[in-house]
Order: structure tokens, then sequence, then C-alpha cells
């Protein structure tokens, strides 16, 4: 079986066609999915699928490419995430890919995550782009990593360095691969998928986004997290099976809540 440790089946073109994306799921071996937040305003359809589908959980955060919307205290957040369902903090993290200008803001946005994530005790999930040293520095910083009294969490949709993946998982974190990783153009990011420890590494499909090949181009949904997870087995050299118990076990590992959620 597969779990799709991250998408947005909340997001307009997925909502229309949840029956659809259900099915596909199952007829795939995609057991579960984390359904993850990316504002405050949308957070209850984040929080509604959870509570509607038993295999579906949710995670409760602000994404940092999202600059007017209402800003969380780590408060809020913690008091958000005590619903059983929300089993993540996020996505949070800094992006200078897509915003120029001063980005302190970002920062403290991603501080504030961080210490909701201390306080719950729930993991978070990551997006870094263009931002890598000072994501890693922060971290650090707050101490959201498990050698530091943090809960850890995952980088998700990695497209860093080895070294970047490295440090995160010296902090306790996992990795998580997209359908970037099946891109003819990811050579880098396949090393590192290639280099790092099984039982650090995560799937997912960050859908509507990034669709894998064969389906690259497409709407991207959370049965497609199948791709990922065969490319990953061929790409490694073992089978689909190590890929599929490991990636499951890896996800029930690190989000403990969702073994009891």
């Amino acid at each position: 079986m597969y779990i799709d440790s991250h998408c947005h089946i909340n997001f307009p073109e997925l909502a229309a066609k949840l029956p659809e994306l259900m099915q596909n799921m199952q007829n795939n071996g995609v057991t579960h999915a984390l359904c993850v937040s990316v504002d405050l305003p949308d957070f209850p359809q984040v929080l509604a699928l959870a509570e509607q589908y038993p295999h579906i959980y949710a995670s409760v955060g602000v994404h940092p490419d999202y600059e007017d919307t209402p800003e969380p205290s780590a408060q809020q957040l913690v008091e958000l995430a005590q619903h059983p369902k929300i089993i993540a903090i996020g996505e949070t993290g800094l992006d200078y890919f897509r915003l120029q200008g001063d980005l302190e803001w970002q920062r403290e946005r991603f501080r504030q995550h961080i210490r909701a994530s201390r306080l719950s005790r729930k993991p978070l999930i990551i997006h870094t782009r263009a931002a890598s040293a000072d994501t890693i520095r922060i971290m650090r910083e707050e101490g959201a990593g498990t050698d530091q009294g943090g809960v850890a969490g995952v980088m998700h949709c990695f497209t860093e360095s080895l070294e970047v993946a490295q440090a995160a998982v010296e902090m306790g974190f996992y990795i998580s691969f997209s359908g970037i990783l099946s891109f003819k153009s990811a050579k880098d990011l396949q090393a590192v998928a290639k280099a790092l420890p099984l039982d650090r590494i995560l799937i997912e499909t960050d859908s509507p986004y990034l669709a894998p090949v064969p389906f690259r181009g497409k709407m991207n949904e959370p049965a497609y997290v199948k791709h990922v997870g065969e490319f990953l087995a061929d790409l490694r050299g073992i089978s689909v099976l190590e890929v599929q118990q490991a990636t499951t076990e890896n996800f029930f590992r690190l989000f403990q809540f969702a073994r009891e959620a």
C-alpha cells in the first residue's frame, strides 16, 4: 500500500470530484492521504475533508507564498491542532523564489509554526525553495529538530541538495519526494533520493500539481503517488514492496497522531 503524505484535495479542481479521487486511490492501493493546509481562511475545508473521510488526515498552517492572509500565532495554531484528525503543523517554511523584497514576515511566520509544533508536539511540514540556508538556520535557532527537543517533521516536495537533506535528517526530519523525482531533468534530485537512508523517505503528490511521469503536465491526484513509489523503487534497485512498506512505516512513525486518529 501507499500513502500520499502531502496533497491539496480541498483545492477547487480536486474538491469537485472527490468520489472519483477516493475510488482512484482505492484502485491504486493508496490507503491514506494527508490534506495540507495553506492558509487559515480555507482551513475549515481541509478539516471537513478529514472529518468526512476516515483515511484522510489534515494539517493546520499558512504557506509562505500567501502574503495577504491572516497571520497565525503559535497559540492559535496549537488550539486548532488539538483536533484529533490534525496530525501536523504546516505547511510552513520559506520561499524566496516566488516573492521578492523584505521577507522578514515570512521568517517570523515560520518561527511561529515551529513554536506551535514544539508546544503541540505535532510534526512540521516544511516548504523551502531558494531559501535553504535560512530555512536550516531558523530550524536550528527555534529548536525544530528532535536533537533540540522539537518534534521534527518533513521537508516536503524536496528539491534541494544532498547537504540540505542531510542537515535536516540530522535534526530528525524526513525527506519527501514528489513527482518531480520522475522528471528526466531531475538527475541531481534522483542522486539525493538514492543516497538517503530509506527509513527517512516519504512520497507525495503535492496534487493538484507536479504529476509524475507518465502523467506529467496533467492534473495530479493522490492515486498517482503510486508512480512516485514505483520510480523510487526502480531508482534504488529495490522492490516496490520495500518502498511501500518503508514509506508507510515512515509516515506512521513521524505522524504518530495518525495512528490514534
